[in-house]
């Protein structure tokens, strides 16, 4: 059964599958032109909005953080998994990996230029994500651009196990793309575009690309 301590429970489950999950993950995103399509829309915006730092919230083992450095960001990512932050400093030395959480008031040095926050979301219960959204707001520079995924349903399980069959005990949360745009416009962003991903397959995946009005 899972906690009443979400937050610690995440961490620990990715501490636990660290090593699973950046293999499963490492060379993802060669075969995801609609992912990469999104990222080159982001660093368009950020560039457009005159650049500096970019925040990949969630970042897990740094491969998106990484893709984010190839596209001319100056990006760094934060994730809550110490273990995950050893994998992304490993593997991608002389990119900047920091331990934080989503939860706190702003990410390090911010304010930031863009932020990005990829299926980091799912984990966190519905009545945290409008706090978890205002902190994304405050720690954005005026214009810049917010792009979130998630997994697109209603309702949640609970995940027991995965990637190697390590132990899990995490909430995964599918949430209808409507209702994060809400939240969204809750926070004070301006919602710009939704792309829907895999709309047949049983649990379709969505983009929202946001802004935090200039």
């Amino acid at each position: 059964m899972p906690s009443d301590n979400w937050l610690a429970d995440t961490r620990t489950s990715y501490d636990t599958v660290a090593a699973g999950y950046a293999d499963l993950l490492r060379d993802r995103l060669a075969g995801e032109p609609y992912l990469r399509a999104a990222l080159a829309l982001f660093a368009e915006a950020v560039h457009a909005a005159g650049g500096g730092p970019v925040a990949d919230v969630g970042c897990g083992p740094g491969h998106v953080t990484a893709h984010l450095r190839g596209l001319g960001l100056d990006a760094f990512g934060l994730d809550l998994s110490p273990g995950m932050i050893e994998i992304a400093r490993r593997d991608h030395p002389g990119v900047r990996f920091e331990v934080g959480s989503m939860t706190d008031p702003v990410p390090p040095a911010a304010p930031v230029a863009g932020l990005l926050a990829w299926w980091s979301l799912i984990h966190v219960p519905d009545d945290e994500v409008p706090a978890v959204l205002g902190h994304f707001h405050r720690a954005l520079r005026p214009g810049g651009p917010l792009q979130l995924g998630f997994h697109v349903g209603d309702g949640s399980r609970l995940k027991t196990q995965g990637y190697g069959g390590h132990p899990m005990n995490v909430r995964v949360h599918r949430r209808p793309p409507g209702r994060v745009a809400a939240w969204l416009g809750d926070a004070g962003f301006e919602v710009e575009a939704q792309l829907l991903l895999g709309p047949g397959e049983e649990v379709p995946q969505a983009l929202l690309f946001a802004r935090r009005p200039a």
